[in-house]
C-alpha cells in the first residue's frame, strides 16, 4: 500500500507541477534523499527539460533503495540518475551514459560526529556504523570493501536513503556513517550538523544521467542537449539555482554531455572488489 502512495505522490506531483507535451519518458532518480526533497529538486528541472525538449520527462523512483535498484536491474527507467547501472546486476539492462554532473568529483567517506572520541578506523571493530542500503555504491560497496580489506568487521545499520543514515547518526543511533561526501556536506549545510571524516576514498565522477537503447535516438539527443546548456541560459540557470536551494546544494549547477569512458573506475571497481553482490 505505501509504495502504490509513494507512485501516486511522485506521479500526481509531477503532473501537477508540469504541463503535459509530447510523449512521456520515465526519468529515474536513485533515493539519496526523502521523496519530497526529491520531488521539490528534480519537477522543476524536468519541467524545464520538457518544456525545450517538446517530450514529457515524468519522475519515478520506488519506495526505497533496495526498490530503485531492482527496477533499475529491470529496465523500468527510460532515463536514470544513478550509478547503479554500473553493477554486475544492473548492466545487462545496457543504460548508457549521456551526461555527468558539472561539479567536483565525489568520495566515499565514513564520518563521524566532531565532538566524537573515535579517532580511526580501527576503532569502528565491532561497533554498529550506518550505511543507506546495500546497493549505494560510494557509501556502502566502497567503504565496506575497503574495512574487509583491513579486516575490520563492522555492525551495518541502514538508514533507508543517504540522508536518512545521516539523521540516524545526527542522533547518535550509531556512532558513525558510511556517506556520499556531496550529500553529506550538502545535508550539514542544510541542518548546522558537524562532522569529520575518519576515511576518504578516491575520487568518483558523481551520478550520471543514463539513458535505455528503446528511447529514440533524437528524444535522447535532444534530452542530452538541453541539460547540457541549461547552466548556460538565464532561465535555465535561474530553475537549477532554486533546485539547488532546497537541498542546499553549493554551485557549480548543471550537467555536461558525458559517455561510459568517463566512469570507466567504476567498472573497474566492480571488476576488482572483494564485496558479493
Amino acid at each position: 500500500m505505501l509504495r502504490r502512495h509513494l507512485a501516486l505522490w511522485l506521479t500526481l506531483t509531477a503532473l501537477l507541477s508540469s504541463p503535459v507535451y509530447g510523449e512521456t519518458y520515465s526519468f529515474g532518480v536513485l533515493n539519496q534523499r526523502s521523496a519530497t526533497l526529491t520531488a521539490q529538486y528534480w519537477n522543476p528541472i524536468l519541467d524545464y527539460v520538457s518544456s525545450k525538449t517538446g517530450v514529457t520527462l515524468a519522475l519515478k523512483m520506488g519506495k526505497d533503495v533496495a526498490e530503485t535498484y531492482a527496477m533499475t536491474g529491470r529496465g523500468e527507467f527510460d532515463f536514470l540518475y544513478s550509478n547503479h547501472t554500473f553493477t554486475r546486476e544492473n548492466a545487462r539492462a545496457g543504460y548508457k551514459v549521456i551526461l555527468r554532473p558539472n561539479e567536483d568529483a565525489i568520495q566515499g567517506q565514513i564520518v563521524v560526529p566532531e565532538e566524537s572520541a573515535l579517532q580511526n578506523l580501527e576503532a569502528l571493530r565491532e561497533k554498529e556504523v550506518g550505511f543507506p542500503s546495500k546497493s549505494a555504491f560510494v557509501a556502502y560497496s566502497v567503504p565496506m570493501d575497503h574495512l574487509l580489506r583491513l579486516s575490520i568487521t563492522v555492525k551495518p545499520a541502514f538508514g533507508g536513503n543517504q540522508e536518512g543514515v545521516m539523521a540516524q547518526l545526527k542522533t547518535g543511533t550509531v556512532v558513525a556513517a558510511a556517506v556520499n561526501s556531496r550529500v553529506m556536506r550538502d545535508y550539514a549545510e542544510r541542518t548546522g550538523f558537524r562532522y569529520r571524516a575518519l576515511w576518504t576514498s578516491v575520487d568518483f565522477l558523481n551520478l550520471p544521467v543514463s539513458v535505455l537503447p528503446r528511447v529514440p535516438a533524437d528524444v535522447a539527443k535532444r534530452v542530452q542537449q538541453v541539460l547540457d546548456k541549461m547552466d548556460d541560459t538565464p532561465d535555465g540557470l535561474a530553475v537549477l539555482k532554486a533546485s539547488a536551494q532546497v537541498i542546499r546544494q553549493s554551485p557549480p549547477y548543471g550537467f555536461r554531455a558525458a559517455s561510459d569512458r568517463e566512469y570507466a573506475n567504476y567498472l573497474n571497481f566492480y571488476a576488482n572488489t572483494i564485496l558479493k553482490e
